[in-house]
C-alpha cells in the first residue's frame, strides 16, 4: 500500500489516542464506525490498557469489571494498535506524533485528588482517595504499603468513590482475598484495624451521588453494619423535586430511609453514613498526626443546597480520606484551564491558546474527563467519544498529512529510542500469566504490580500487534 497525503483513498486515516482507558477505546470505537478508513494507535502510558477500568475500580466490584470485555472487542480489531508503556511527554511528544498521525486524540483521563482547602488537610494520616484507590487496585507507580492503623476512619464525600473506600476500609482482608488483589494488598488490608468507618457528607440523602446498586452493596458484607441517624433523613422542596425527576435519587433515598429506621445489628465493622455534616477541621496533635474530624452541621435552605447552622461537632477520628473528585492533569505542548481541570476545547477540537495560530488546534483532540471534566459514569463517555470523532471526521479535508503516515515508521522511531513498549498480544500474555498465578488459589488472576514484572510478562515472544 502506498502513503500518499490525506485527500488519498489509498491510506488510510492515521489517528493516535493517547490514553488506552474507556475513553480511549470508545474513541477508536466510534472512529471504526464512522465513514472514513482509520489507523488508529492507542498509546498508553501503562504497560496494560483499560486505565481506570484496571486501576481505579474497587476489586470486589466483577460487574464493573466485565466492562473489560466489551473493550476486548474494540482492541481484537486490525484497524487498532496497542503502544503501552509510553509516557506522553516523556518518550513521544506532540511534534513526535504529528510527524506520524493525521490527528491526535488526547483521553489521560483523571487519576489525581481534587483539593480540599480546610485546616488541617496536610496532616499525617490525611490521604487522597486517588492514591489509596491506586494502593489497592495494585497500581505500579504508588507504594506497595499503606498505613492502615487508624480503628475509627473518615471518608469526606458521598460519591460511588467514597463507597469504594469505605467498603474496602471496612471489609476483611479474607473477604477481598477472591478477587484479584495482590499478595502486598491482601497483606495489608489482613493488618487493616479499622472497627469504624464515617462517610460524611455536606449536604442530604437527596443530594448523595451515589448510583443505587453501589449503595445497596454496602449491605452485603456478613462484617459490616451500615447505620443511618434518623436525624439525618431530611428533605426541602428541592429534595423532593429532585426524588420526583430521577428515578435513581429515589432509590437511594429510599434506600437510606430503610437503614435510618432498623434495629443496629451485631457485624463487627460499622460503617456510618452521615448527611449535613461539612467538614470545617482536620485535627491534629502536636506531633502532626491526625486525631480527629471537626464538621459544621448544616440545613436544608429549601432549593436542596444546604447552608451552615454555626453549629460544630468534633469527632474521634485517626485517619480521614478525601474523596471529593478527581483531578486531570496537565499535558505537555497542550493548553489547560486549572480552574476546571481539563483542556479546552469546544467538541473535542482543543482550543489554540494564541489567536495568532488560529481558533484550534489543528489536527489535536479530546476526549473523555479531560474533555469535560471528572463528573459522570464510564458509560457516559461514548457521548464524548461520538462528538469528538464526529468533528475530527468533518476535519478530514483540512488536516495536514503527516511526513512518515507508515504504520511501521513509528515503531522503528521507538525502537531506535530504545523505548520497551507493550502490544496487544503482550496484554494476552500478561492476561493469561495473571490468570495463571490465581489459578492455584481458585482465583479469576492475581494481579501483577511490579512494572519489571508486567514488563517480563508482557514482553516475551515478538511481533508487535
Amino acid at each position: 500500500m502506498s502513503f500518499r497525503d490525506i485527500g488519498s483513498a489509498e491510506r488510510p486515516l492515521r489517528i493516535a489516542i493517547v490514553g488506552a482507558g474507556p475513553a480511549g477505546i470508545y474513541a477508536a470505537d466510534a472512529l471504526m464506525k464512522s465513514e472514513a478508513e482509520v489507523s488508529i494507535d492507542l498509546y498508553e502510558r501503562m504497560p496494560a490498557p483499560f486505565g481506570l477500568i484496571r486501576y481505579g475500580v474497587a476489586p470486589d466490584h466483577p460487574r464493573i469489571k466485565g466492562i473489560i470485555t466489551a473493550l476486548h472487542k474494540v482492541l481484537d480489531k486490525d484497524q487498532v494498535r496497542l503502544l503501552g508503556n509510553i509516557d506522553y511527554g516523556t518518550d513521544i511528544t506532540l511534534s513526535d506524533l504529528r510527524r506520524f498521525y493525521d490527528a491526535v486524540i488526547f483521553s489521560t483521563g483523571a487519576n489525581a485528588d481534587r483539593a480540599l482547602n480546610i485546616p488541617g488537610i496536610e496532616l499525617d494520616g490525611s490521604y487522597g482517595a486517588a492514591d489509596f484507590v491506586s494502593w489497592y487496585d495494585g497500581h505500579p507507580d504508588v507504594p506497595r504499603t499503606w498505613p492502615l492503623h487508624a480503628q475509627k476512619v473518615a471518608v469526606l464525600g458521598v460519591g460511588n468513590v467514597a463507597l469504594d473506600v469505605a467498603r474496602v476500609l471496612a471489609k476483611t482482608g479474607d473477604e477481598l482475598l477472591p478477587t484479584e488483589i495482590p499478595p502486598n494488598v491482601y497483606e495489608g488490608l489482613k493488618a487493616n484495624k479499622a472497627l469504624e468507618v464515617h462517610v460524611f457528607g455536606r449536604r442530604g440523602p437527596a443530594q448523595a451521588k451515589f448510583t443505587p446498586l453501589e449503595l445497596r452493596e454496602l449491605d452485603h458484607s456478613p462484617t459490616i453494619e451500615v447505620i443511618v441517624d434518623p436525624e439525618d433523613i431530611d428533605y426541602d422542596e428541592g429534595s423532593e423535586a429532585a426524588r420526583r425527576h430521577s428515578k435513581q435519587v429515589d432509590m437511594v433515598a429510599n434506600t437510606l430511609e430503610q437503614w435510618a429506621i432498623r434495629d443496629q445489628g451485631t457485624r463487627p465493622h460499622k460503617l456510618f453514613l452521615h448527611f449535613f455534616e461539612s467538614p470545617a477541621e482536620i485535627v491534629g496533635d502536636d506531633n502532626g498526626k491526625v486525631v480527629g474530624l471537626r464538621t459544621e452541621r448544616t440545613q436544608l435552605d429549601g432549593t436542596g443546597n444546604v447552608k451552615g447552622t454555626g453549629v460544630f461537632k468534633d469527632w474521634d477520628i485517626q485517619a480521614v480520606y478525601r474523596a471529593v473528585g478527581y483531578l486531570s492533569q496537565a499535558a505537555p505542548d497542550l493548553p489547560f484551564d486549572e480552574r476546571t481541570g481539563t483542556i479546552p476545547n469546544e467538541g473535542g477540537r482543543v482550543l489554540a491558546e494564541s489567536a495568532g495560530v488560529g481558533r484550534f488546534l489543528p489536527g489535536v483532540y479530546v476526549t473523555g474527563w479531560i474533555k469535560r471534566g471528572p463528573v459522570g459514569l464510564i458509560g457516559h463517555t461514548k457521548g464524548d467519544a461520538n462528538e469528538t470523532v464526529a468533528c475530527l471526521v468533518a476535519d478530514r479535508p483540512h488536516l495536514a498529512p503527516p511526513a512518515e503516515p507508515d504504520p511501521a515508521a513509528v515503531v522503528d522511531f521507538l525502537t531506535a529510542r530504545g523505548i520497551a513498549f507493550t502490544t496487544w498480544d503482550g496484554w494476552y500474555r500478561l492476561d493469561a500469566h495473571e490468570r495463571s498465578l490465581g489459578e492455584p488459589e481458585g482465583r479469576e488472576r492475581v494481579k501483577v504490580v511490579e512494572r519489571a514484572d508486567m514488563l517480563r510478562a508482557s514482553l516475551v515472544g515478538g511481533g508487535v500487534r
